[in-house]
């Protein structure tokens, strides 16, 4: 049997150019995101929207995607009540929360279009994978699996998980985010503003930890000295210590400087790439290439770890004596629950960047691999000799690819975190109802969703290499994330609309025993607190509302479902796509 049709043009630009977007079905989750992004990549659409999105060529053949919420869930509301995303947004606040933004369907979309790209890609290679399927809650699931991973790991929490955590507000009202990775420069800044000794030194931990907790219970006097400086003493704290502040930015302004860049660029140049080897199977459309990663914490090392789940072989260019975050608890069997939820499966070689030999091998090793994936900061690549150009020269085939904070599109930026691309951006605001103070979430959206966006461009411009033999470069970045994640209060915004949600919106309803999520526009039931969960859920269903139980304890997702356990012991979020 032959493979199916491929889509052929013989000329292009974009990864998708010739190709046409059909849509079909009931309105789907983030459909219309998945059309906009398709656009970007070339792909002509035909203005319909649904569920299924099929992408077919001048002469046939193409694949089909399909989106569902998943077993339990039937809209946004229910898939973060069901795959945890509540539980962990709201550890701040000490109960579950809902996020005000769309973040599982987000998640979704973006993972759709990397099945199309990686199917399309899998059939130019020879292979007959025709669909993919991808569900809200996998997507979910995925979103929170490093907090899944240590709730089953074999420890407790290095850090405690109680409610408290930044923004800090300043004595004129001026509420910020701040932000610093070195403990020297953390008590320089306290100490200019008069904090305890104490406080500043129990305040570290728990502020240093908030990116793999969620939450950050330091002393309350840390906020009480903010409260006791103006807006422009803390700035001079700040700038005097080396640590960074940024106000939160209202989505008003985000919306007047926005761009309307894309949320990732790709950029070609001349080479002669023809693929070769045997065809992809159909559950590993990536099987054959080879990734090497350069990525720490959280957005990079998701993007790798994307692509291996998709089949290809990632190889984890680490610091000599390896990465020092595999040690970091909680663990099992003395790994990192958190580092392996990243990092499972891939191979890791030592290099010392900082060596002239060392530097020499990593671009040795370049030129045989498909993918360099890194998030150094900004200008080191260039620095060390191992920007694009460095390597390109020696593979002009490769993929090069960065997934940076800003992406240079936002001139005297912060420095490029999640929390301070979440405050710079307007996202405390898109998260949040209107009875709430714009807060940015302590759960690690930025980064979460920048990795899937950076999966999603180094698979567009692989297949855009399939296609036309080109080397490509490819940038993604936090930045991309917020603005795809608040486009629509952005949009809201920009005419002159209310752009945060309305009071209460998504708010879990407490019972005897724990909390229940509606749909987003069910009616809000009367008072079902001297009822248990079951109980109210019983009677919403016999009324024909589709509750679900909220997910206050990540271990209780562990139990049943499709999470299972690795050769550590750490519990394993499957692959969010379906090929077949």
């Amino acid at each position: 049997m032959a493979p199916p049709a491929t889509p052929a043009i013989a000329q292009t630009s974009r990864p998708l150019d010739g190709l046409r977007l059909e849509a079909s079905g009931p309105p789907g989750p983030a459909d219309g995101l998945v059309a906009e992004h398709l656009r970007l990549l070339g792909a002509e659409e035909t203005g319909r929207s649904g569920e299924r999105t099929t992408l077919v060529g001048p002469e046939g053949g193409g694949i089909t995607a399909h989106v569902t919420w998943g077993d339990l869930a039937v809209d946004e509301a229910t898939a973060q009540a069901a795959t945890g995303i509540m539980a962990v947004h709201g550890r701040r606040d000490g109960s579950p929360r809902g996020l005000a933004a769309d973040y599982a369907a987000t998640a979704a979309g973006v993972l759709t279009v990397q099945g199309l790209l990686a199917g399309l890609l899998a059939q130019a290679r020879g292979s007959r994978v025709t669909s993919t399927e991808v569900s809200v809650e996998r997507a979910g699931l995925l979103a929170v699996s490093q907090y899944l991973a240590a709730a089953g790991a074999e420890e407790a929490e290095a850090a405690e998980t109680a409610p408290g955590g930044p923004p800090f507000t300043s004595a004129d009202g001026v509420v910020f985010e701040l932000e610093t990775l070195d403990p020297g420069a953390w008590a320089a800044f306290w100490r200019t503003l008069g904090a305890p000794a104490d406080a500043v030194r129990h305040g570290w931990r728990p502020f240093q930890f908030r990116y793999a907790t969620a939450c950050a219970p330091f002393p309350q006097e840390l906020h009480a000295a903010t409260r006791g400086h103006g807006w422009e003493r803390v700035r001079e704290a700040a700038r005097s210590s080396g640590a960074e502040v940024c106000a939160l930015h209202p989505l008003t302004e985000r919306a007047v400087e926005y761009d309307g860049a894309p949320p990732w660029k790709l950029t070609a140049h001349e080479a002669s790439y023809s693929g070769s080897g045997a065809p992809p199977p159909v559950d590993a459309p990536l099987a054959g290439q080879t990734v090497l990663e350069a990525g720490r914490r959280i957005q990079a090392p998701l993007t790798a770890h994307l692509l291996g789940l998709l089949g290809a072989e990632v190889v984890r260019i680490e610091p000599p004596g390896g990465d020092p975050l595999r040690g970091m608890p909680p663990t099992c069997s003395g790994v990192s629950a958190r580092w392996l939820a990243l990092n499972r499966g891939k191979k890791a070689v030592e290099v010392d960047i900082k060596s002239a030999a060392d530097r020499k091998r990593l671009r040795a090793m370049a030129a045989d691999a498909d993918v360099f994936l890194h998030n150094w900061a900004p200008g080191k690549a260039a620095a060390l000799g191992l920007d694009h150009e460095d390597l390109s020269a020696a593979n002009p085939a490769l993929v090069y690819a960065y997934t940076s904070g800003w992406a240079d599109r936002l001139p005297g930026a912060p420095m490029g975190t999640d929390f301070m691309v979440q405050a710079r951006t307007g996202v405390g605001e898109a998260v949040r109802p209107t009875d709430e103070p714009p807060v940015p979430s302590l759960m690690t959206l930025l980064d979460v969703l920048g990795g899937l966006l950076g999966a999603e461009a180094v698979l567009a411009g692989l297949l855009l290499r399939q296609r036309t033999g080109a080397g490509v470069r490819v940038d993604s970045s936090l930045l991309g994330a917020a603005d795809v994640l608040t486009a629509p209060a952005r949009t809201r915004a920009a005419r002159g609309l209310d752009p945060r949600r309305p009071a209460g919106f998504r708010r879990p309803v407490p019972t005897a025993d724990g909390w229940i999520a509606l749909p987003d526009h069910a009616a809000r039931p009367y008072d079902v607190r001297h009822l248990s969960a079951a109980q109210a859920l019983e009677r919403l269903h016999e009324s024909g509302t589709a509750a679900v139980p909220v997910v206050t304890d990540l271990a209780g997702l562990l139990s049943s479902g499709p999470i299972s356990r690795d050769a550590h012991g750490s519990p394993a979020v499957p692959a969010p796509w379906r090929f077949a």
